[in-house]
């Protein structure tokens, strides 16, 4: 297995009580703190930061023509509903 490439280092403040429990929860899965920070962070790179980057990319398809105006799809929705193809 090869290593993942790796930054400089980082200086990290953390609250005590949050570096607390990264210890005891480093300690009893015999491994690093580093190794327990690293996973916490990508969750919240697979959840709640892949949201907030999903809407940057958004911003930037749109700001690049590539959204729809929302008064003509809500017009076309009205208008298929009107013609009954809507099933």
């Amino acid at each position: 297995m090869s290593s993942p490439d790796l930054s400089e280092p980082i200086s990290l403040r953390l609250p005590t009580s949050i570096l607390s429990e990264i210890e005891t929860i480093a300690a009893a899965s015999e491994r690093t703190r580093s190794w327990v920070i690293v996973r916490a962070l990508r969750r919240y790179l697979a959840t709640e930061g892949a949201a907030i980057l999903d809407a940057i990319d958004g911003r930037a398809a749109i700001a690049a023509g590539a959204g729809h105006d929302i008064d003509d799809v809500i017009g076309q929705i009205e208008g298929i509903i009107r013609s009954g193809k809507a099933a």
